[in-house]
């Protein structure tokens, strides 16, 4: 496959003008390799970076529950979405509710990458990320933020969250908490269950949800 080089290019004149088109146009088809498209987007990333144009980085990795997007802002994590949330409409939404001026940037998700995958192959059972709460709002921000509360390999049933942050009667309320919860894996939304044990929802399907408690039950 060709690269591109930019001393490659002719230089033409006025008379030439016809021929200019025609290069051009056979630059502008002429294929990139991957690698060259790797080290522009790593240059952008650093311009980018560098003059403080990027709000939101994100990237994804991959993982025993699928794919993962991670995002974050420069207070920290924002979120994490399954492949089933479709990546690209998060990412919209993130554009819509935080900033438009998102990029791809895997370096500054380095850290949640590695802890993430420490969780999985069971060297990790807490996270020691700094975390954006700014998509949540309210008694939904109330229940996130004591969901860490839970421990690895527990669980807590929707009641006893309502109970334990004030509401015992905002069960239903809970529930919607844990449904839009979002940051799962890190926020562990998956250790609460319904009162009779059962799973209830959960926003990557109950098998990425009885994937994590196993994974969990067995260390």
């Amino acid at each position: 496959m060709n690269v591109i080089h930019v001393d490659s290019i002719m230089r033409h004149d006025g008379d030439d003008h016809d021929n200019c088109d025609d290069g051009m146009t056979a630059l502008l088809s002429t294929p990139v390799d991957a690698g060259t498209l790797g080290r522009l987007h790593r240059r952008l990333e650093q311009a980018a970076e560098g003059a403080g144009l990027v709000d939101v980085a994100y990237t994804t990795v991959d993982s025993p529950v699928g794919r993962l997007l991670l995002a974050a802002t420069p207070k920290g994590l924002v979120r994490v979405a399954y492949a089933g949330e479709d990546h690209d409409r998060v990412l919209e939404v993130l554009g819509q509710k935080l900033s438009p001026r998102i990029l791809r940037a895997p370096r500054r998700l380095d850290a949640a990458a590695r802890e993430i995958d420490e969780y999985f192959a069971r060297r990790r059972q807490g996270f020691d990320l700094p975390l954006d709460l700014s998509l949540s709002r309210g008694f939904r921000r109330l229940v996130q933020t004591h969901l860490p509360e839970i421990g690895y390999g527990q669980t807590r049933s929707y009641r006893d969250m309502a109970e334990l942050v004030g509401n015992p009667k905002a069960v239903r309320a809970v529930g919607t908490a844990c449904a839009t919860n979002p940051l799962p894996i890190v926020v562990p939304c998956h250790r609460v269950l319904r009162t009779d044990g059962t799973l209830g929802g959960y926003v990557g399907g109950l098998e990425a949800k009885t994937t994590l408690l196993n994974l969990e039950a067995a260390a």
